[in-house]
């Protein structure tokens, strides 16, 4: 107001209430519905992202330990064999003192001193079956088998009347197994 005006307010000037009144554009159920979607759309997609990501690093976890519990188990196995042959190479190196003990043993002993001596060749052959046998090494049964070459070694074939075809006739050298596993084959002869 001026000093001009005192009467009161030109009616330019003067506002009425319902130009201070906030333009409010009419909401309508629709546009809330589509703000609370599309914050929902967002939060269900970050929480699809993180349960996706769960489950990603749940399947990571179980990779990881199934090759942990493979591993283990391999380095389980692998000990156990280690130890389970671990004297393999004294026993190939055992196994020719074996056929000398028998070639002697074959031997035949004329007089008393000579009887006596392969009676103590005998014994020690036999206290050396032992040991082996205590570390699992049994010979390998050859004559009358059918040939395997799993077992056996084939070094001559010959025709005969008593064994059918690819049975072993005769053993030139036996052979001896560890746990079941080869550690030197029969030498055999094979029927044909």
């Amino acid at each position: 107001m001026t000093a001009d005006n005192q009467n009161g307010p030109d009616k330019d000037e003067v506002l009425e209430e319902k130009d201070f009144e906030p333009k409010q554009e009419p909401t309508t159920d629709v546009e809330s519905d589509e703000v609370s979607n599309a914050q929902n759309v967002e939060e269900s997609s970050e929480g699809t992202d993180l349960q996706k990501e769960i489950e990603a690093l749940k399947a990571s976890e179980l990779r990881i330990r199934a090759d942990f519990d493979n591993f283990r188990r391999r380095t389980n196995e692998e000990n156990a064999k280690r130890v389970k042959f671990a004297s393999q190479t004294v026993v190939e190196k055992l196994i020719p003192l074996i056929d000398n003990f028998e070639r002697a043993m074959q031997v035949e002993a004329n007089s008393d001193d000579a009887k006596q001596i392969q009676a103590g060749v005998d014994m020690i052959h036999r206290q050396l079956l032992d040991v082996l046998n205590g570390e699992n090494v049994e010979a390998i049964e050859a004559v009358g088998q059918p040939f395997d070459p799993n077992f056996h070694q084939a070094v001559m074939q010959e025709p005969s009347d008593e064994f059918e075809s690819g049975i072993v006739t005769m053993e030139l050298q036996k052979g001896y197994t560890m746990h079941g596993r080869v550690i030197r084959p029969s030498m055999v002869k094979v029927a044909e």
